[in-house]
């Protein structure tokens, strides 16, 4: 572990030097001629997809009130919207060596793709399919799902240009036989941290949804109908 940590450090530092030198107007090295003009330029694909979705009816809304954690609120759970966000990559790249100098480069190919699980909507089985309370509660776990794409899309820009930055069409330097193993770590212990914390940043989205006013509101649409199929079936509890 601590050797891949060293070699991200070479391999940033090193690939800052280059582009300093770059900058600065320095001649180039034999090799830096070498990698910079006659291997393929650094690429990040992102990608995003859905995978639709599906409702449930089986399961009655007190046990979807445990699972939601609501009850600690005082609130019932009517319908839940379930996913998880993802997210893979592929990596590659051509990498040219210096005997020489003892190291090599390599212009990353990193294919990212993101996406959410195939979202499983509930709807509490004590509202009938097709009545005018599944639908109004159907209704409010959509807008749950779109909450999800927006912030899919969110996330989506936020990596990419994260990625473009830090994967600037310059090749990295690293020790020979290194550089991979350097690239892989990178983005396992730094980018794919990164990404679940942006998808988590769609929770707050989220908890504007399921407001007091908005459970409020549902109480009273259909003529009460979900008032009271909830306060019949806590009666019969």
């Amino acid at each position: 572990m601590r050797s891949c940590v060293s070699a991200i450090r070479r391999l940033a530092l090193l690939a800052l030097l280059a582009a300093s030198a770059t900058a600065s107007g320095a001649p180039r090295t034999p090799f830096q001629v070498r990698c910079e003009d006659s291997i393929a330029k650094t690429v990040s694909v992102l990608s995003s997809r859905t995978n639709g979705y599906t409702v449930n009816n089986q399961l009655p809304y007190n046990i979807l009130t445990a699972r939601s954690g609501s009850a600690e609120q005082h609130m019932a759970t009517l319908g839940l919207t379930v996913t998880k966000g993802q997210s893979a990559v592929s990596l590659g790249g051509a990498i040219l060596q210096d005997p020489a100098s003892g190291y090599e480069c390599i212009a990353p190919r990193v294919e990212l793709s993101l996406n959410y699980s195939p979202v499983l909507i509930y709807v509490g089985n004590e509202f009938a399919p097709g009545s005018c309370a599944y639908q109004v509660i159907l209704e409010h776990e959509q807008r749950h799902l779109q909450a999800y794409m927006d912030n899919l899309l969110r996330v989506e820009k936020v990596v990419r240009d994260a990625l473009n930055k830090r994967f600037d069409a310059r090749p990295l330097y690293a020790p020979s036989g290194t550089a991979m193993s350097a690239l892989e770590h990178e983005i396992n212990s730094v980018w794919f941290p990164f990404i679940r914390d942006e998808f988590d940043k769609g929770k707050d989205k989220q908890a504007l949804i399921d407001t007091p006013e908005e459970y409020a509101r549902m109480g009273k649409v259909c003529n009460g109908a979900i008032a009271a199929i909830l306060l019949k079936r806590q009666n019969r509890q």
